[in-house]
């Protein structure tokens, strides 16, 4: 019974394979599901279990040069992707409305598949976040919202860039969230570099609001699918998956909302809480994504067990 299991996963492994792109196989982490979904299943034990773990009786490293060089990295990464959209076809010859996936080799369309690609390759730089996050001690942060965010985002391309690499209406979503993550990067550079840059972060306020509508967005213009009288998209099925997953992380993020600006559970506060010389420290502030924006003097968990964003002493 065994060796049937094994021999229907690898005809499974085999069959998936078959079905794979051309025109993308021979980007990194193309080639199987295996690789991509073993980093991601590591991510998450490393970011929940392991590093937090190791880190509990360390002290916290400090990164803010990296942290910096990090931000501004991806900053200009994700307006070089936002702009390989456009000019991929969002800014040339899309019609923004029913947009069919392209399977030639034309210029245009390797052009998409590279940027797709490139956005693809960037969710798995951004499980930095994490990194930084447990080699900083800031066990609080990596919460459910979060871990799940950067684990599913990049699991979920891989299928889409390798069946449909230029996937027409199918990426508008991706060119949206480039665009918000250049201006998330902008701020979250923006804090790591001190509490002298606070007086630029007074729109801070607003970035759960600029996430719900990326997810507004991507729901309206993947809605229009379902109001045309005519649209011959190869796969509907990703019509239905980007939709669902547009309202599906609007309502996670709502609840944010909720929690954070309505009941108050995790509105930016200042603590002023003694440190060893005898100052106090400043403010830490909570932002959309589930992450706070320290000033570089951090919170620390030293005698916890970390569970998905909650301490549970020992």
């Amino acid at each position: 019974m065994l060796r049937d299991v094994v021999s229907n996963i690898v005809k499974s492994h085999s069959y998936l394979q078959s079905k794979i792109d051309a025109r993308v196989i021979d980007y990194p982490l193309m080639q199987s599901p295996i690789h991509m979904t073993c980093i991601l299943l590591g991510y998450v034990f490393l970011s929940v279990y392991i590093g937090p773990r190791l880190m509990a009786n360390r002290k916290p490293y400090s990164l803010k040069t990296a942290m910096i060089v990090y931000n501004l990295c991806m900053v200009l990464m994700n307006a070089y992707i936002v702009y390989e959209f456009m000019m991929s076809g969002w800014a040339t010859t899309y019609t923004w409305r029913c947009d069919l996936i392209d399977t030639s080799s034309s210029p245009q369309a390797l052009r998409m598949i590279r940027v797709s690609w490139l956005f693809y390759f960037s969710k798995f730089i951004e499980l930095l976040d994490t990194a930084f996050f447990v080699l900083r001690k800031k066990q609080a942060q990596i919460t459910f919202l979060h871990v799940f965010h950067h684990s599913v985002m990049p699991w979920s391309w891989w299928w889409g860039i390798t069946l449909t690499p230029a996937a027409g209406m199918g990426c508008f979503h991706a060119m949206v969230n480039a665009a918000v993550h250049v201006i998330m990067y902008s701020y979250y550079g923006l804090s790591a570099a001190g509490p002298r840059f606070q007086k630029y972060l007074w729109w801070k306020k607003y970035m759960t609001a600029i996430q719900l509508t990326q997810f507004i967005l991507v729901s309206v213009h993947i809605s229009q699918y379902y109001f045309m009288e005519k649209c011959d998209y190869q796969n509907p099925l990703w019509i239905h998956l980007i939709w669902m997953y547009g309202v599906f992380f609007f309502f996670l993020f709502s609840n944010f909302w909720v929690q954070a600006y309505i009941k108050g559970k995790r509105l930016p506060a200042t603590e002023n809480k003694t440190k060893q010389n005898g100052s106090t420290s400043e403010p830490i502030s909570v932002v959309a994504n589930g992450k706070h924006v320290e000033n570089g003097n951090a919170h620390h968990y030293t005698n916890g067990k970390i569970l998905m964003g909650k301490v549970k002493e020992i």
